[in-house]
């Protein structure tokens, strides 16, 4: 089963940069959100391929034409928050107000009922686990926020499946589906989205892909914009994994979507016979 998803937000929407993780300066960058969409509908027309949108109310909010666009391919849309912030670094009471702000100006634009969310940076971890709780508080059905390793923003290494199960925190369940993992020379790696998937040679992905049952991706519009800007201060490491492979990544993208079966999570969803999946219990 491969899953093919999107996180729409605009170029400079890096976590952790001093000069956008604040709201305030969002509107002194240039937009790239159009052009970075047009590549991603020219791979998904070429390859007639349907995805998963997880969006940030904010793009709704100040580009609707975006959701429209979407939802009038017959996509499926998400919640990506609406701020993009890390939820590890917000209060109960600012993660409620942000969810419930881009569930209500995503389902106003787009004319859906969001079921689907997914945390900035997957930043959902041993410390937040209560923004489970709240997601089943606020109507989401499917979580696609656990990162089951160790990672810059956290993950959630005890979660221990790869693979799509029933999430229970404090007596309330969703569905989970997490990011893949690949054993590598005894080490659990990701390829299947962002900087993963740039920077490793196609021979490999598709080798990686082959031999996992279960493929979750995740990719940006940035990740195949060859002319963004580079923002100032980024360490060599960040600019490295923020800037490398984008030239070959739209053409990786379309192979690979022609060399294997995807699909949305809606697809998926209806496949998956949830009466016999595990409950993977947290907190």
């Amino acid at each position: 089963m491969n899953i093919l998803t999107f996180d729409i937000e605009e170029w400079f929407h890096l976590l952790d940069h001093p000069l956008t993780r604040s709201t305030e300066g969002w509107d002194d960058f240039e937009s790239r959100i159009h052009r970075n969409m047009d590549i991603i509908f020219n791979i998904l027309n070429k390859t007639n391929q349907k995805a998963t949108f997880f969006c940030i109310g904010w793009i709704a909010e100040k580009y609707p034409e975006v959701i429209h666009r979407i939802t009038g391919a017959g996509h499926e849309i998400g919640s990506h928050t609406h701020w993009h912030q890390l939820v590890y670094e917000q209060s109960p009471k600012e993660f409620e107000e942000d969810l419930k702000k881009s569930l209500g100006i995503l389902e106003e634009t787009s004319g859906q009922k969001i079921r689907l969310f997914r945390a900035p940076g997957f930043s959902i971890t041993e410390q937040n686990l209560w923004a489970f709780e709240e997601l089943v508080k606020q109507g989401i059905e499917i979580d696609c926020s656990v990162f089951p390793a160790q990672r810059a923003h956290g993950g959630l290494k005890s979660f221990g499946h790869a693979e799509p199960v029933w999430l229970e925190y404090n007596g309330m369940r969703l569905k989970e589906f997490p990011i893949n993992l690949y054993t590598f020379q005894n080490k659990e790696i990701i390829f299947s989205g962002g900087g993963y998937f740039r920077v490793f040679p196609y021979k490999l992905i598709k080798k990686m892909t082959q031999q996992s049952p279960y493929v979750m991706t995740y990719f940006h519009p940035r990740d195949f914009d060859v002319s963004q800007p580079m923002l100032p201060n980024l360490s060599l490491f960040r600019k490295f994994k923020s800037y490398y492979g984008l030239k070959k990544a739209a053409p990786k993208l379309e192979k690979w979507l022609k060399d294997f079966d995807f699909m949305d999570i809606r697809e998926a969803d209806n496949l998956i016979d949830w009466k016999a999946k595990r409950i993977v219990k947290v907190g």
